[in-house]
């Protein structure tokens, strides 16, 4: 059984997330920054990472992609869609900011393929395309212990912003449908920012959806 923890860094309150084993291997997945913050919890846990996952390219989500990825000499994955934004600030958001440094980060090694699964060492999860707040947003589903890492796609009570470049909100809600909503009701959600939540949950009381879905088991 895998075990989840969280820490929330950077200027926007990012969740960086640490998936691992009871060989303490680990997956880490969106470090947004705070490169000291993360590397605290992966020590304090004897964590050994063995990859990086991110989600989508904002520079929220990629602050310590580098630092890490070169002190533990580990590989990351995501979507090609987004390969460009690493080195990017105009695509990253972080770009004309008066109160951050621009985020760069180099390509990742691994550009992942929608609708497949991956299994890397002990883990097992499957990559489904969500986007809509950006175009390359993707969502890690761990079946064998019914979690999804969604990023910034949907969240406890609402979903991502789409008023960003390249948002757009009618393909987040199609997203939403389409790969979120179909998962069984007992799936965690574990989202981009703020508290976790349940597929339950946002499927019966989200308000961006219509209150007249049925219920599914």
């Amino acid at each position: 059984m895998l075990e989840i923890i969280s820490r929330t860094v950077g200027p926007v309150r990012t969740n960086s997330y640490f998936i691992y084993n009871e060989k303490k291997e680990a997956l880490i997945i969106d470090p947004g920054g705070e490169t000291e913050t993360l590397l605290e919890a992966i020590n304090s846990l004897n964590l050994k990472p063995l990859a990086v996952l991110i989600t989508h390219a904002h520079y929220d989500h990629i602050g310590s992609l580098d630092d890490l990825r070169e002190h533990f000499k580990i590989e990351a994955y995501m979507s090609p869609v987004e390969q460009a934004w690493l080195g990017d600030p105009s695509l990253n958001l972080s770009g004309g900011s008066s109160w951050m440094e621009p985020v760069t980060a180099k390509p990742v090694e691994n550009e992942l393929e929608m609708n497949q699964d991956y299994r890397l060492a002990d883990f097992s999860f499957r990559v489904v395309p969500t986007p809509g707040h950006s175009p390359g947003s993707v969502s890690y589903i761990f079946e064998a212990d019914q979690f999804v890492i969604c990023g910034d796609t949907l969240f406890q009570g609402t979903i991502g912003r789409t008023d960003l470049p390249q948002g757009d909100l009618h393909t987040l809600k199609n997203s939403i449908r389409r790969e979120l909503f179909t998962l069984p009701h007992n799936y965690k959600v574990y989202p981009g920012h703020g508290s976790p939540t349940t597929i339950k949950e946002e499927y019966t009381t989200n308000p961006f959806f219509n209150s007249q879905n049925v219920e599914k088991g």
